[in-house]
């Protein structure tokens, strides 16, 4: 063996030896010294029902403090999928106190889990036509190739985005409005459910990842009723929180190359917004031009990062 070749061969091993890089931890706390405004539709939605952000968020902060056994669910759903539970815990706090008011107890989720389950008649789909045969169009069969569930309904919303949304279609007029709003809000049953307010189409982007971690059913579009039954039913929905969670902390780190872990705030703000893999690829641009450029809170995250020691103590 030639000295140039011994030495690729060493190099060759050394790649497989040395572990890859390893993502920077994203500093704690906020970025911001003051909170991010507030959403409109969040300040409009609580003026509504004549309450204030506070007293929501002591709402939530009470039921979760009287309730040791959520507590010790939420805990056993965080260590499933491998994360710290104050991020569940900051997600739920931030879901209730900007997203929606909190009923009076998580037992009462089981009750709507159930009567969601038994609504035959919801189907995803749009003007008649079902969710699936909409995705039976040969726009979207580029997508068939993904592997992962969320790489899948990732792509089916970008078709979405640039061959339907806003646009008339074999004579159907498509609303300039996201996928999962046109598509997954049947009859009654609104945006975001359960104690994690959980998006329909979100819950079908995690569903391998649930199957595979907690050996629960996997969900698919053509059975709305099942769907809305997992995100309701505090059992399975606090281990696809965990899910969505999961998934938004490994694809930081392997797209922006940061780890998100230790800041709660950043993964609330995830949970809330969505989009992660987009804006994981924008901070990974951005870190290109500035090795200091780090992920910032949204006024959601900015509350749990602001209200951390009091929200380690319900753990």
């Amino acid at each position: 063996m030639s000295r140039l070749s011994g030495a690729l061969s060493a190099l060759l091993v050394l790649a497989f030896v040395l572990p890859a890089q390893a993502a920077v931890d994203v500093p704690p706390g906020n970025r911001s010294k003051t909170q991010p405004p507030i959403d409109m539709s969040s300040i409009k939605r609580t003026g509504e029902t004549k309450e204030s952000f506070e007293g929501k968020y002591q709402r939530i902060y009470n039921l979760l403090k009287r309730d040791p056994g959520l507590i010790r669910a939420i805990k056993k759903s965080a260590a499933r999928y491998g994360i710290d539970p104050i991020h569940m815990i900051g997600a739920i706090v931030g879901e209730h106190t900007y997203n929606v008011g909190v009923i009076d107890n998580a037992q009462a989720y089981y009750v709507k889990a159930l009567a969601y389950l038994g609504t035959k008649e919801l189907v995803f789909g749009y003007q008649g036509e079902p969710i699936d045969t909409f995705l039976a169009r040969p726009e979207f069969k580029d997508c068939d190739g993904f592997k992962s569930n969320y790489d899948l309904w990732t792509c089916r919303e970008g078709v979405w985005n640039a061959s339907f949304r806003g646009k008339k279609v074999d004579d159907v007029s498509y609303p300039r409005d996201r996928f999962s709003k046109v598509f997954f809000q049947p009859l009654f049953a609104g945006q975001t459910f359960g104690l994690g307010q959980i998006n329909p189409l979100t819950a079908l982007m995690v569903t391998d990842i649930v199957h595979q971690k907690s050996r629960l059913p996997e969900l698919t579009a053509d059975q709305a009723p099942a769907v809305y039954q997992a995100i309701m039913d505090p059992d399975s929905s606090l281990d696809y929180m965990a899910a969505i969670i999961r998934l938004s902390i490994d694809v930081y780190r392997d797209t922006a190359g940061v780890d998100i872990s230790d800041n709660p705030g950043v993964t609330a703000t995830l949970y809330n917004v969505g989009d992660v893999k987009v804006r994981a690829r924008s901070l990974a641009a951005a870190r290109k031009r500035n090795k200091k450029a780090w992920p910032e809170e949204n006024y959601y995250g900015w509350l749990v990062n602001d209200r951390i020691e009091q929200l380690r103590a319900l753990l």
